[in-house]
């Protein structure tokens, strides 16, 4: 295996929390190179650099930090990630960790320079500039994929299986909640989450409409969307709390309530589970996670966690780490393995054309991203461009005090007010 080199652009919250730490393990098992993190400025690169986390889990490892540590922490650089991606040899991999209204220039920078690409979800709030990125991306032969984890939860991957087996019936009505602890007002969401550009809907509640997508296969067809807005702490006016409603082809309801405001205090890091339920032959089927808790509570004699709470829900599921037979501890969960797995496609695209000459090598680095795509596994611009009709006619849609907006197919899917 020829290790890929990946440059994340963003030094936030989930580079911290899952990003980083995937890639950090991912290297050292010979899946990643040389690892670059490219930010606005220096404080939270220096926050990675200097995470204790990171030190006891991954020794002697590091990455290079862009711009420079010792440069004042004052001095913004916006467009320095050009000049990195610029920078690095073809056909490795960009990760686009940045507020999903930068995400469109940003993996559109990194295509042309010929890198493979993870995006954080939503890939985009349009949809045509999502068709913008799988042109560019199939024209060019790279990957694009992006990272709606919540595939990778077995609990979902189970629940697909028996919908397709036809276990649960048909899918007919359901609810959503997906709740982020309080204390994000007070970090750098202050800087970014603000009404005008984006909500909690799009932000989290994109998450379950995904998953019911990818369970189900049913194509969302209007979507409403009401919010409630308050202020950051700095003045800046957002939508701190959100409640949507999405119709599916078939004629389905799903609600999905999300904020910003779960309880410091409380035991969970977040709220979060879907409940659904299918129409069947003389019978009902229903589906229930509860994504919060799964069964396993810690109480501490010390604080733990961002509040310092003692007592805490637990999930084994998503991203923790833990011992393993190699040096430090070893990321495991839903939140690796999808990063692991998009990083992998990356590399096997590289693998397998390795050697080729430059046409054949682009024809089947072609086929290879249409099997990707046919797969629906893994969330392409190609196999998911629901998600970004679906963003659109959120944003469409909580602007206008939760008018609702339908989503049209065909050949050329585009969204309209219902009463247009």
């Amino acid at each position: 295996m020829n290790p890929l080199d990946v440059t994340i652009i963003g030094g936030g919250m989930i580079t911290n929390d899952v990003l980083l730490p995937s890639i950090y393990h991912l290297q050292r098992t010979g899946a990643a190179g040389q690892i670059r993190i490219c930010a606005l400025n220096t404080p939270p690169l220096k926050a990675l650099r200097d995470n204790p986390d990171f030190k006891q889990a991954f020794p002697n490892q590091s990455f290079t930090a862009h711009p420079d540590l010792s440069g004042p922490e004052d001095r913004n650089h916006p467009d320095l990630y050009k000049k990195v991606l610029a920078e690095m040899p073809p056909r490795q991999v960009a990760v686009v960790a940045m507020p999903v209204q930068m995400h469109h220039e940003v993996v559109m920078e990194a295509l042309r320079r010929d890198q493979h690409v993870l995006c954080v979800k939503p890939l985009v709030q349009k949809f045509e500039h999502a068709e913008e990125i799988r042109e560019e991306a199939f024209a060019r032969g790279l990957f694009v994929g992006v990272e709606y984890h919540k595939r990778f939860d077995r609990r979902s991957l189970i629940a697909k299986r028996h919908y397709e087996l036809g276990h649960f019936g048909e899918f007919a009505i359901g609810e959503a909640r997906l709740f982020e602890p309080y204390y994000y007002r007070n970090s750098n969401f202050q800087n970014w989450f603000e009404a005008g550009k984006t909500d909690p809907f799009v932000y989290i509640g994109c998450h379950y409409v995904d998953l019911v997508y990818f369970i189900t296969g049913l194509k969302p067809v209007e979507v409403s969307v009401s919010g409630v807005r308050k202020r950051f702490p700095n003045g800046k006016e957002a939508y701190m709390w959100a409640n949507g409603r999405v119709r599916f082809e078939n004629g389905a309801l799903l609600s999905v309530t999300n904020g910003l405001g779960y309880p410091d205090e409380g035991a969970g890091s977040n709220d979060q589970g879907m409940q659904l339920f299918f129409e069947g032959e003389g019978r009902t089927g229903m589906l229930l996670h509860d994504d919060q808790y799964r069964g396993v509570a810690h109480g501490y004699i010390a604080g733990v966690g961002s509040s310092g709470s003692f007592y805490n829900y637990i999930n084994p599921d998503f991203f923790r780490m833990a011992p393993w037979e190699g040096a430090g501890f070893k990321p495991s969960g839903y939140g690796y393995d999808s990063v692991a797995a998009i990083l992998g496609s990356a590399n096997r695209i590289e693998r397998e054309t390795a050697g080729m000459s430059a046409g054949a090598a682009l024809a089947r680095r072609r086929e290879m991203l249409l099997e990707i795509d046919r797969k629906g596994l893994l969330a392409t611009p190609a196999n998911s461009h629901i998600n970004e009709l679906v963003v659109e006619a959120a944003r469409l849609s909580i602007l206008s005090d939760g008018e609702a907006v339908r989503i049209e197919y065909g050949a050329k899917p585009r969204i309209c007010k219902r009463n247009a």
